[in-house]
């Protein structure tokens, strides 16, 4: 018996030799892993991905970019259902243990221990460990990494409230189809905010981290059912978070999630794109994903008139040409109803409020046709009318058309359609803030959804006459002025290498000697190409860079006058804006401030400015006998763009003249110091030629080539009209109120628009409708003649008429001393004389 007392108290002491060993064991192993675990506190300043936001000026969401759908949210956002809902799914006793739940970690080890660690295996992991895996380890299945779970979730149980740790699992966990954290998962599933959830959504939701891409109620909506129904709703009862009324009523509440993107409020798909670059480039590709609130410039009713304009525009344009027999069809199953053959719609999208439609059939004068959506309509009547044709010779069944929903007459009438088409013109529209460059509507295409490619931005195509104010502009820096003579007459320009090239105006006829203002009111070519003449090729193409303009993108030879450059809409529309704000070249802005996920500006634009009044612009104080002297000059890019001296050398027009006294001087204005903070946009022109070429614009629209615009009834408006070879481009490019508007039209491959489409009829109306209602409330701007211009009297032949009496005119100082001296010399023309041909050679 001794014996044993013996054995007993020596293997007693051999177990607690070896339990002491073993804790020490474990003690070292706790500490050797707690030592490699990561610092927890990191999850306090946590950046979860976030997609970057676009917004309009006035804060409504134009787009958003990124990989991820999340919307971070704050526990005290989290309704008390919402969050039962998770602790019922996933941890029931997350407020009352310590990070681990050790009955569910013992039977989660033995199986691990029965599988051999090589099956997944349920259980054990409370919402703490979910959290610590999901930010620190890996998905391996393993005693090893178990053990580190374990450890880090006592861990952060520690070092971080429970809310703090549930905050963490609700915006990390994964829901499916891109949506990351409870609120994305609400607003993509429900079109929800977190406080609008009922019971069943909530649990519905509750049930997806489990099996987010196999499970969702989307992907599979009756594993999502069984597991909402079977299993969450019953442990929310159980727990008593929901009574029995609300367990049978939230059972039987059906399965509907649907996808739901967050609304876009603003429609601008261009900009937003154009935004995307933009911030890549500057923060690069992982911008996407850090939260970033992009404020733009765009202001939404003028983007939403320019969408309306451009869409209006292409109709009408499209419908001038007539009805064209579809291209796309699908094959209609046999015995197939309307929901299965709108189902072959599926990857057909809408593009400018023109949706997609298969065509059953023709009887009784009506055209069949199924929507997307299974709906059915007989198109008929008004409904086709513009097509000129009867149902039956319009498409055959299996054929896919255009339809469009038209406004209703009133709120509670029937809602009408009428057939349609894609146009195959395509459009680009600019408009810009004339003082700052502020971008404020770009349409790039008739739709983004049809073809991403940005014409506004990207389509470098030639702007016909609307280039002609550059060449003016710069002509009159070289001493020509709106009363010079220039002739128009047939003219031919023999190369070294023998090349002929005779240019011609639109309609083959000639006017003979007439004034440049007539000439870019009635778009005379050949009046242009003799003024490039004039004045030099490089000279006029390192002068018109001044405008914004590549150089290199200005053809050297004088096919440039008739607008042959390659250029965007978005350069004409820059360069247009000199002429709209007294002369100053603007940059075209888009961002107007960049803000950081915790609303930290960390951009704001300070975007060079007109300052027609600032310092060292324009003229000094009047000097003696009333003649004001040059301020200091201003030079850009190796030009003196300051006033020229009184009798200065300059090119000598030809002109008919006779001594006259100014009737008129413009007003000497002290300059003054910008603003603080404001930086002053630099010059591209004489603030007096840009006062010079805006009022020959403004009579373009009062009796030129863009009489349609005088619909508007507004004196502050103006603007050019450009047409290209066999119709391809037709422009508009023109100024009112605070804007600066260009509008494109033409096609991509290159081809015409069609005989007749002229930059007044494909481009003008677009550029009216929208100015009609970007102008609404936009008082007119009324612009005096800057300092150091006098108003005289000119007869028709440019002819100057002592006193008033004939056709007035604000001249430059030195171009009326330049004036004077021509009628002294006895420079004079014949209005009557017929015109000739002449010859140059071009060396």
């Amino acid at each position: 018996m001794a014996r044993f007392f013996r054995l007993l108290r020596r293997f007693l002491l051999i177990v607690f030799v070896l339990g002491l060993l073993g804790l020490a064991a474990g003690a070292a192993l706790v500490y050797t892993v707690n030592a490699r675990l990561p610092d927890v506190q990191v999850l306090r300043h946590v950046e979860l991905q976030e997609p970057m936001y676009v917004y309009a000026r006035d804060g409504r969401l134009i787009g958003m970019f990124g990989e991820k759908r999340r919307y971070p949210v704050e526990m005290s956002q989290v309704p008390q259902r919402v969050r039962q809902a998770f602790l019922a799914a996933e941890d029931a006793h997350f407020y009352q243990h310590h990070g681990i739940d050790v009955k569910g970690i013992t039977r989660a080890i033995w199986l691990l221990i029965q599988t051999g660690g090589q099956e997944r295996v349920a259980g054990g992991s409370t919402i703490t460990q979910q959290v610590a895996k999901q930010f620190f380890l890996s998905s391996e299945y393993s005693f090893k990494r178990k053990f580190e779970e374990m450890l880090l979730a006592m861990k952060m149980e520690r070092e971080l409230s429970k809310d703090e740790i549930f905050a963490l699992y609700l915006n990390k966990s994964f829901f499916g189809n891109r949506a990351y954290g409870i609120g994305a998962a609400a607003e993509y599933y429900y079109g929800k905010p977190l406080d609008q959830l009922s019971i069943d959504e909530a649990a519905t939701l509750a049930g997806i981290p489990k099996f987010p891409t196999s499970g969702n109620p989307i992907t599979n909506t009756e594993r999502a059912r069984q597991r909402r129904d079977n299993y969450i709703l019953p442990r929310m009862f159980e727990l008593g978070y929901i009574t029995r009324a609300e367990l049978d009523t939230a059972r039987a509440a059906p399965m509907h999630a649907a996808p739901h993107e967050r609304p876009i409020e603003v429609y601008a798909p261009y900009v937003a794109e154009m935004v995307r670059k933009e911030m890549i480039e500057r923060y690069g590709e992982d911008v996407l994903n850090q939260g970033y609130h992009v404020t733009t410039t765009i202001d939404p009713a003028l983007q939403a008139d320019a969408q309306a304009a451009v869409v209006a525009g292409l109709r009408e344009y499209d419908h001038r040409h007539g009805w064209r027999t579809p291209t796309e069809t699908v094959t209609i199953p046999a015995g197939a109803d309307n929901a299965a053959i709108g189902r072959l719609l599926h990857a057909t999208p809408v593009q400018g409020g023109l949706l997609p439609a298969v065509v059953t059939g023709s009887a009784g004068g009506a055209l069949a046709v199924v929507l997307a959506d299974g709906s059915a309509l007989a198109l008929s009547g008004k409904a086709i009318a513009w097509t000129h044709k009867p149902a039956s010779a319009l498409a055959k069944p299996g054929d896919v058309v255009r339809v469009r929903r038209l406004p209703a007459a009133t709120p509670e009438a029937a809602p009408a359609w009428e057939l349609d088409q894609l146009p195959t013109a395509q459009s680009a529209l600019v408009s810009l803030d004339a003082n700052t460059g502020a971008l404020r509507a770009l349409i790039g295409g008739f739709s983004f959804a049809g073809n991403k490619f940005n014409r506004a931005t990207q389509a470098k195509r030639q702007p016909g006459s609307s280039f002609k104010p550059f060449l003016y502009a710069v002509a009159f820096e070289r001493g020509f002025n709106p009363a010079s003579i220039v002739l128009d007459a047939p003219v031919v320009f023999r190369e070294r290498g023998g090349r002929v090239w005779r240019p011609q105006n639109d309609g083959g006829s000639f006017s003979g000697p007439m004034r440049l203002r007539e000439a870019l009111v009635r778009s005379k070519n050949l009046v242009s190409v003799r003024l490039l003449d004039a004045i030099g090729v490089d000279y006029a193409r390192k002068a018109i860079a001044h405008f914004g303009f590549d150089e290199a993108s200005l053809p050297p030879n004088l096919s440039m006058s008739l607008g042959t450059a390659s250029l965007t809409p978005l350069s004409v529309a820059r360069g247009y804006t000199a002429f709209a704000n007294g002369g100053f070249l603007t940059t075209p802005w888009f961002i107007e401030s960049v803000r950081d996920r915790d609303g930290k500006e960390v951009f704001k634009a300070q975007p060079p400015t007109a300052c027609p009044g600032c310092t060292g612009i324009g003229f000094s104080a009047a000097g003696t006998g009333g003649t004001p002297t040059a301020a200091a000059p201003t030079q850009v890019d190796g030009f003196d763009l300051s006033p020229a001296t009184a009798g200065a050398p300059a090119a000598k027009p030809t002109g008919r003249a006779g001594a006259a006294k100014p009737a008129k001087t413009s007003p000497e204005a002290a300059p003054s110091a910008p603003p603080t903070g404001l930086v002053v946009a630099p010059l591209a022109i004489d603030p007096r030629v840009a006062f010079q070429v805006r009022s020959m614009m403004h009579d373009v629209i009062q009796r030129g080539t863009a009489t349609a615009a005088r619909v508007l009834n507004r004196d502050d408006i103006g603007g050019k009209t450009g047409s290209t070879n066999n119709y391809r481009d037709a422009w508009f490019s023109g100024y009112g109120g605070p804007y600066v508007t260009t509008v494109w039209v033409g096609r991509d491959d290159f081809k015409t628009l069609g005989r007749g489409e002229y930059g007044g009829r494909a481009a003008l109306p677009i550029w009216i409708n929208y100015m009609r209602a970007a102008l609404k409330n936009q008082p007119q701007r009324v612009v005096e003649p800057p300092a150091g211009m006098v108003q005289v009297s000119v007869s028709a032949g440019g002819r100057l008429i002592p006193g008033a009496g004939g056709i007035t005119e604000w001249v430059k100082v030195e171009d009326l001393q330049q004036m004077e001296n021509e009628a002294a010399a006895g420079y004079d023309s014949d209005d009557s004389a017929t015109p000739s041909e002449e010859s140059f050679d071009i060396f």
